[in-house]
């Protein structure tokens, strides 16, 4: 079985940051990931590429030769990619293990997580080659300034773990960025009253039934939470990669190692 992360989110919030940071953490405590780029407008990384949509169809070439401006090609882009999952992903998969670790970055545009559905035939598909995928979404932590925005990637983040359904994990990015930490204490661990009392403020009157829904939804039910990720502190990143190991099951399959003691030392003892 293998296992991967689809990473997801808005244009700028972190991805291939986050990409970068993993692997170095991964590579300094020995793990093995391997990072797959699925962004065709992708130019530049500061990881090793294992497998790369650029091989298959890039942005530039479909904008040079039909003629497509950005979001029209990377649409096509990515309607190409779906129409080749039997041939050109399903051989480079072919060259992983079965306890192998991706990590697929993918595009921001934020349709092709919330309602167009490349993204969740190229799960299905993963889960067909036996792959366990965890969905990490993406929220920028400097978006979070007020509990309207707020409100508005926690319905984001909802609308992607419904299209994709998918174990799921919200990740709040650029902690290290954020100046003063009680400005995103208050939507760590959300206190419904507190937010509906400032949601009512923000919002004409005849909002009010509606906004008392929306909180009920996003934190009475704990449909979405956060997990801050300070991409400075290595226990940071541990502890995100921790979280989404146990969506997937990372590891609870490997052999139990049982230490072999001398026999004679032990009647010496």
């Amino acid at each position: 079985m293998g296992y991967a992360q689809l990473v997801i989110g808005p244009a700028g919030s972190g991805k291939s940051t986050y990409c970068s940071s993993l692997y170095q953490h991964c590579e300094t405590l020995g793990r093995s990931i391997h990072i797959v780029n699925l962004d065709p407008a992708a130019e530049n990384f500061n990881y090793p590429v294992a497998m790369d949509i650029r091989e298959l169809i890039s942005l530039d070439d479909v904008m040079e030769e039909l003629g497509f401006g950005p979001n029209g090609g990377l649409s096509y882009c990515m309607e190409h990619l779906e129409e080749n999952l039997d041939e050109w992903l399903a051989e480079e998969l072919d060259n992983y293990l079965d306890d192998d670790y991706l990590v697929f970055d993918c595009p921001g545009q934020i349709e092709l997580f919330s309602h167009v559905p490349m993204l969740r035939n190229f799960v299905e598909h993963l889960n067909r080659k036996n792959f366990n995928v965890c969905g990490v979404y993406w929220l920028d932590s400097q978006f979070i300034t007020d509990v309207t925005k707020f409100v508005s990637g926690c319905m984001a983040s909802l609308s992607a773990m419904v299209q994709l359904e998918l174990p799921h994990v919200n990740i709040l990015s650029k902690m290290d960025l954020v100046t003063n930490k009680r400005d995103v204490e208050n939507y760590l661990d959300p206190e419904p009253r507190f937010l509906l009392s400032e949601l009512n403020e923000w919002m004409a009157p005849w909002f009010k039934k509606l906004n008392k829904s929306l909180i009920e939804e996003v934190v009475e039910y704990s449909m979405v939470s956060l997990i801050p990720l300070d991409l400075r502190k290595e226990s940071s990143i541990q502890y995100a990669l921790a979280q989404i190991g146990n969506c997937i099951q990372y590891g609870e399959d490997a052999d139990v190692k049982i230490r072999d003691f001398d026999a004679d030392n032990d009647d010496d003892a």
